[in-house]
């Protein structure tokens, strides 16, 4: 798993302040195996809620009212 600071610094989001909070990574990863052996793997995640998570992104006063159930 994936320490938040780690996941701040390979994404480029240096810059933020911790905040103490917990934060929540939803995501998968996709491993293609030849001959019993990982040759590739992918990781597949939800960027955009992190982004929310971590204070980047804020929702516009539009986006509130179409999108009520995920404002916090």
């Amino acid at each position: 798993m994936l320490h938040i600071r780690e996941h701040i610094e390979e994404r480029g989001y240096r810059g933020l302040a911790p905040d103490g909070k917990k934060h929540t990574v939803m995501g998968a990863v996709i491993y293609r195996i030849v001959n019993g052996k990982v040759v590739e793997a992918w990781v597949v995640e939800d960027t955009l809620d992190s982004l929310k998570q971590l204070g980047v992104i804020r929702y516009t006063e539009k986006a509130k009212k179409l999108f009520p159930e995920d404002v916090v």
